[in-house]
């Protein structure tokens, strides 16, 4: 028996359906995993109201999960029965069974366990490719995080520390701003405050290099308006939905850059899907970053928990167990 969250029409957290569906077996080049955890992200109220289209109708959302190969393909030579793995980027997460392509698994090495696992794939590569890659983060760089309690804001904002940045934290109430203090943003700032005037005051009127936003159309404005000339706007998220402006802009805020990055295109090498898992992996077991799952839900409420993180009442990251 296989049950799985199946979306038939778009809409709200009530169109996530729980019902039974066959059970799986894998094609070529795929294995069967039995899930033992499942991420929840934004992502997948895109794919449940539409914003991102899904191949197919009905289609079962989730980009994350981790649990235990329980079949395999032909064709597939690293992975075997038994094996604990992870992955990110992959649709159909919110299910019990499901086959994914075996080149897009990670075995979760010892001291991960599964919860962590599907916690940190998509919420922490995110974070690796962001502070690693898109903009290197180095030492004496004073960076903004918008969202920064959030999933990947929360892990960001503990990776840019450990790079040696200063971090400016952006939350919506205070009880945030305490808790990504404790992650060790040097100045978390309220949505409710003069954020460029509050960037200007803290970098002595030099502004920022680049800007990390999630929250898309009601950021965007802000988030160029703390950039230093040629600053990078790094936007990789629509929270408040999709971003649409001049390009003209870009010029008469000082030549800024803005940039879309996506997991799926960072780490469509293999050779980039498991460098940047094995980087997030080690950054967990050093400590230096710490995944804070602060919400579980059994899979079949995958609707109060998307009620909860639309409504932002949601802090680190959020997981179903399965």
């Amino acid at each position: 028996m296989n049950h799985a969250i199946r979306v038939h029409e778009h809409g709200g957290p009530e169109k996530l359906v729980w019902e039974e569906v066959p059970r799986p077996d894998p094609k070529p080049g795929e294995v069967l995993v039995r899930h033992h955890a499942v991420g929840l992200n934004y992502i997948d109220v895109y794919f449940r109201t539409g914003l991102y289209k899904a191949p197919s109708m009905p289609v079962t959302p989730g980009m994350e999960g981790a649990g235990v190969v329980e079949a395999v393909g032909d064709g597939v030579t690293d992975l075997k029965v038994g094996d604990r793995v992870a992955y990110a980027g992959a649709l159909g997460a919110y299910a019990e069974l499901r086959c994914a392509p075996a080149d897009r698994l990670v075995k979760i090495p010892e001291g991960i366990d599964f919860t962590q696992a599907a916690a940190m794939m998509l919420q922490g590569m995110t974070a690796q490719f962001l502070v690693k890659r898109t903009y290197a983060v180095k030492p004496g760089d004073t960076i903004l995080v918008h969202a920064a309690a959030g999933g990947v804001g929360s892990i960001l904002v503990q990776w840019a520390k450990h790079l040696g940045a200063t971090v400016i934290g952006v939350v919506s109430t205070p009880e945030k701003a305490a808790l990504v203090t404790s992650l060790g943003v040097d100045h978390a700032l309220l949505t409710s405050e003069n954020i460029p005037a509050r960037v200007r005051e803290i970098t002595n009127g030099a502004m920022l290099p680049v800007v990390y936003d999630s929250v898309g159309k009601d950021t965007f404005t802000t988030s160029l308006d703390c950039l230093r000339p040629l600053g990078l706007m790094i936007s990789y998220g629509n929270a408040s939905g999709p971003v649409t402006t001049d390009l003209g802009v870009l010029a008469a805020k000082g030549s800024l850059y803005v940039t879309r990055p996506t997991l799926n295109t960072y780490t469509a090498k293999r050779d980039d899907l498991v460098a940047t898992a094995n980087d997030l992996f080690e950054v967990v077991k050093s400590g230096a970053v710490k995944i804070a799952v602060n919400q579980t839900y059994p899979l079949k409420d995958a609707a109060e928990a998307h009620r909860a993180l639309e409504s932002r009442k949601t802090t680190g990251s959020t997981v179903f167990t399965v």
